[in-house]
């Protein structure tokens, strides 16, 4: 009998270790899926961060590329630079350069206005020779880019001619590539290195 209670008592005691033993582990096994599901709400939150983050960096290079296009659109008509910043003057509003499209010599109806001008003001001042410098952009070979440089040079001397400037008065030079004015690549500096400028000679 005594043998019996023994044995009772050491299977509760045992049935009672068990039981609190399931129980720890249960609490154990709880607290870690607790603590795996604060882990993944923290890399949820962290991946939405990131990901909003991300759009307003995206947002904000984009309205960048569209400021910078509509400068571009107000500086070129086509290809062909029409802005003035670097523009300078041979006299009071007489403009010293003209530009033109991609691989072109032919004058554009600014450029025409421009080189009108610039014959005006030639006549006024018969004293004062001048040479054009016929410049292009950095695509291409030296060159190709020497050869356009002088017809665009050409084309604004014939059109000097035809308003009464003597072809005496008048060199060219070619420097095609080797002198940009803005030594960007990129559209707008392209537009920009495409020109003839009329430079006093004396």
């Amino acid at each position: 009998m005594i043998l019996s209670k023994i044995f009772k008592n050491t299977l509760l005691v045992l049935a009672a270790c068990l039981v609190l033993s399931a129980c720890a582990t249960k609490k154990e096994v709880a607290i870690e899926t607790k603590k795996e599901v604060a882990k993944e709400t923290k890399k949820e939150e962290v991946a939405k961060e990131t990901k909003k983050e991300e759009v307003a960096k995206e947002t904000k290079i984009e309205k960048k590329e569209v400021a910078t296009e509509k400068s571009i659109q107000g500086q070129m008509q086509g290809d062909v630079y029409t802005g003035t910043d670097s523009v300078e003057y041979l006299s009071d509003g007489v403009p010293d350069r003209v530009f033109f499209a991609t691989n072109e010599s032919i004058l554009t109806t600014p450029a025409r206005e421009t080189l009108r001008s610039q014959a005006a003001w030639l006549r006024e001042n018969s004293n004062i020779n001048i040479v054009l410098e016929g410049h292009a952009d950095e695509r291409g070979t030296r060159e190709y880019n020497l050869a356009l440089g002088e017809r665009r040079a050409n084309s604004a001397k014939d059109y000097l001619m035809t308003y009464g400037i003597s072809s005496d008065r008048i060199s060219i030079i070619s420097y095609g590539k080797e002198k940009p004015v803005d030594g960007g690549s990129n559209p707008l500096s392209w537009s920009k290195n495409r020109r003839s400028v009329t430079v006093k000679a004396n």
